[in-house]
């Protein structure tokens, strides 16, 4: 049963980041962006307590968000590939870190940006900033690990660890806030969703699925460079391999079915 919900996955992702999947994700998160834009520039209200500073929660939330499905992503990705050895996990895990690295990274700096003129200051080691940093620290080191000198298989052993046992710190981030005292408020929609203007809660949501349909676009143009280099790769160790190698590879089954599932190998 396992097995086969892992291929039925497979073929899912498989039909999502082809090509004509790929264009259909960057239209919907082109429009879903510029939608987001106009309702919280234009449709939204100012926040009465506030005023204009609070929209930048419609970015905020949104990228803390994508950080972490970036990384539960990179979670379920590297058990598998430590399941099943399949490089095309270990691909997907590769690029959905970088992503969440991005919107980490982001979520800190529109945090900062957003503090100054509420707590009178860029920054303070409050629990949910400080769990946060860690956060970036320990996946920026994941992606440190996929840069280390080994071969491709164990150096991929060795960053799937690292993302499972990284992934500890993400319900500590999301908890920091009601197991120690902090100066961060509470999760932004419990707290603020009783008391937004329908204009508001409506524009949040649309953020959150419009980031996260930006998530999936960026993650599929990385892994279409992904197999552009290992097939660069490929090629140029080629004629080492002897003539016509190159070419077996690429028509190899399981190259045909990395072409056919750009998330594997």
């Amino acid at each position: 049963m396992g097995r086969t919900r892992v291929q039925a996955a497979e073929r899912v992702a498989g039909r999502v980041v082809a090509r004509r999947g790929e264009r259909v994700l960057g239209a919907l998160a082109a429009a879903g962006v510029a939608a987001t834009v106009v309702m919280a520039l234009w449709v939204t209200p100012p926040d009465a307590v506030q005023g204009d500073v609070f929209r930048l929660i419609y970015l905020h939330v949104p990228a803390a968000w994508l950080a972490y499905l970036a990384f539960a992503v990179v979670f379920v990705a590297s058990i598998a590939y430590l399941r099943t050895q399949r490089t095309r996990w270990d691909r997907l895990a590769a690029a959905s870190a970088e992503v969440g690295v991005l919107f980490t990274a982001l979520t800190l700096v529109i945090g900062s940006i957003w503090a100054k003129p509420v707590w009178g200051t860029w920054w303070t080691w409050d629990p949910r900033l400080t769990t946060t940093a860690i956060l970036l620290l320990i996946y920026l080191g994941y992606l440190a690990v996929r840069r280390l000198p080994d071969s491709p298989a164990r150096r991929g052993r060795w960053a799937a660890v690292v993302g499972v046992v990284g992934f500890v710190d993400v319900p500590i981030v999301h908890l920091s806030v009601t197991w120690w005292r902090s100066l961060h408020q509470a999760p932004a929609v419990a707290r603020f969703a009783p008391r937004m203007a329908p204009s508001m809660a409506w524009t949040l949501v649309l953020a959150v699925v419009a980031f996260t349909l930006l998530y999936a676009y960026i993650v599929t143009l990385r892994l279409r460079v992904g197999r552009l280099e290992e097939r660069a790769m490929a090629e140029a160790l080629s004629p080492r391999l002897g003539p016509g190698a190159g070419a077996s590879a690429s028509a190899s089954p399981e190259a045909q079915a990395a072409e056919e599932v750009p998330a594997g190998g």
